[in-house]
């Protein structure tokens, strides 16, 4: 199995992105390959409006190996 790739994120009570504002928290995926999950991440940080702040960033999940 490959690497997964989650996009997460939400709105934050300030523009230090230290506190997530309640209720707010977003999570997409998982992901197959980065370029969707790229796509993701464009599609939320863009849509409606840039907002100040609102951040998603995207994660790795490292793949697993079977013996």
């Amino acid at each position: 199995m490959g690497q997964r790739f989650w996009v997460i994120g939400g709105e934050y009570r300030d523009c230090a992105f230290s506190e997530i504002e309640p209720g707010t928290e977003r999570v997409s995926g998982p992901f197959g390959d980065e370029l969707k999950a790229r796509m993701e991440w464009q599609r939320l940080t863009f849509r409606d409006h840039c907002g100040a702040t609102e951040r998603y960033v995207i994660a790795t999940e490292p793949g697993v190996t079977r013996a």
